[in-house]
């Protein structure tokens, strides 16, 4: 009969190789079992309620913050000095998004128009809106480039028309009316007699068609079919394709609208997005690896060539005309107002554009725009975003306003948008992306250990066993030498006859 340990062992033995095999098991399927998690909750889908909440309120604090390049010497600069700027800010917006107009459509995509609406927060401020500051005045700066190749009547006569509404090269306003609009008789005049003309129907303000306004109609795949289109842009306002640019690259809509990306990333990747607001493509590079609050993700930033121009990055050319690097021209989206976007304190940037104007000081840290993403599934953990606009100004014959203002690209403004993930969703995201994965990863390696414990304790009692067996058997029943017992039989035979 079988004793207690042998029966100890055999029970060992088996429970350890189901559960070592069960352990080897999960290390194929757990992958497979974290990636549909992963796809049930990044795909557009209104049955799921952490990604689809989060894709189309942004429940998250998200906010924008305004600097300002405030003029020190707006005299001398009409007389041909270089501006020297101080930065003014942050004025900082709670800004909130939301998606309305949400279609689905057959094809595995959906429609949408993303509002904007923006709150003033005073205690995340420098200051308060009704600080005031002195930045170029478009509608004179911008509008004399704009007439540079005009007769010299026509230049004249728009100089006299600057001179009866008191329009001067400068601007000193609070930075509220800046921002959202002032009452301006001549943007009054010019909507009235050349309807049109400005991008403004009522106050003019760098910002004021920004408020309550949305940013195009968005058709983006919901990944329901192939996750690796998710959130990527179909059309845009209906179009496949920009027609601001000169070469097809540059007027392609690619990747994402911006605010998620499909997931499974690696460091190989890149993040593609459409900016209505800058009228173009843009592709961020990975960095470095990193970690926000317990969860890992990957560092994308702007490579060096995003604001080169055609002569330093040939694929830029369609952008062109150009200027010095670091800077792009936006005039052909913007009414062909003399604007170009970059990064802020021309970072980045041709160090002669910084060699124009006093007082800036570009750093990767203050002026590098960064998306922290979480590779897995694509959703980004902490984003900035920053921006610089700026005036091409020059001194145009005719135009008396101009002086002797120098050819210059002038700082206006600078701005970045950011937000995090935080509270509740945070936890949610966490626990459901980041810790239910890494709790299946441990137990695997748990179940494989306890397995092998169990096969090693069998394999320890199996030998106490038999040693204790071949210890009780073995001395109690020696084997007799046939060669003796042949010796002491031999005299009983030989006296058996007598």
């Amino acid at each position: 009969m079988a004793t207690s340990k042998s029966r100890a062992a055999v029970g060992l033995a088996v429970a350890g190789s189901l559960v070592l095999v069960l352990g080897i098991v999960l290390v194929f399927v757990r992958p497979l079992i974290i990636d549909d998690q992963i796809i049930k909750n990044v795909e557009i889908n209104p049955k799921n309620d952490l990604s689809y909440t989060m894709w189309k309120d942004i429940p998250v604090p998200f906010f924008m913050s305004i600097y300002f390049f405030n003029i020190l010497n707006p005299d001398e600069v009409l007389n041909g000095e270089k501006p020297l700027v101080e930065e003014r800010g942050p004025y900082v917006y709670r800004e909130y998004r939301q998606k309305d107009n949400i279609t689905f459509h057959a094809n595995q995509t959906v429609s949408y128009r993303e509002y904007r609406r923006y709150h003033f927060v005073r205690n995340m401020s420098v200051g308060s809106e009704s600080d005031v500051v002195t930045i170029p005045n478009m509608l004179v700066l911008g509008a004399a480039v704009m007439m540079e190749d005009l007769s010299q009547e026509l230049r004249r006569f728009v100089s006299s028309v600057f001179s009866a509404f008191k329009e001067e090269a400068f601007l000193t306003k609070p930075v509220g009316e800046l921002m959202w609009g002032y009452d301006s008789r001549l943007v009054q005049f010019l909507n009235k007699f050349f309807p049109g003309m400005l991008p403004a129907s009522g106050k003019f303000g760098l910002f004021a068609e920004f408020n309550n306004s949305n940013t195009g109609l968005f058709t983006v795949f919901t990944g329901q079919d192939d996750i690796r289109k998710v959130h990527k842009v179909d059309w845009w306002n209906g179009l496949k394709e920009l027609s601001y640019w000169r070469t097809k690259q540059c007027n392609m809509i690619n990747g994402t609208a911006g605010q998620m990306w499909p997931p499974f990333m690696t460091t190989d990747s890149t993040l593609s997005f459409y900016s209505p607001d800058a009228c173009r493509s843009m592709e961020l590079v990975y960095q470095r690896p990193g970690v926000m609050r317990g969860i890992p993700v990957y560092r994308f930033v702007a490579p060096t060539t995003l604001f080169a121009n055609g002569s330093d990055y040939a694929p830029n050319q369609g952008f062109c005309p150009c200027r010095q690097s670091g800077i792009q021209n936006v005039s052909t989206c913007r009414l062909n107002a003399p604007v170009f976007i970059s990064h802020p304190h021309f970072y980045n940037g041709d160090p002669v554009l910084r060699d124009f104007v006093l007082g800036l000081d570009p750093s990767e840290d203050k002026h590098g725009l960064f998306i922290d993403i979480h590779p897995e599934t694509g959703v980004p953990m902490n984003v900035s975003i920053r921006l610089q606009l700026s005036l091409y100004i020059k001194a145009v014959s005719g135009i008396k306003q101009t002086g002797k203002i120098s050819e210059v690209v002038m700082p206006m403004i600078w701005f970045e948008e950011k937000g995090y993930i935080d509270g509740p969703v945070l936890t949610t995201f966490y626990r459901n992306l980041v810790l239910m994965p890494t709790i299946l990863e441990y137990v695997q390696y748990v179940l494989i250990g306890l397995g092998l414990l169990a096969l090693l304790g069998a394999a320890v009692l199996c030998y106490w066993e038999k040693k204790r067996s071949s210890e009780e058997f073995g001395p109690s029943h020696p084997v007799k030498d046939p060669t003796s017992s042949a010796t002491e039989t031999t005299p009983l035979l030989q006296n058996g006859p007598d």
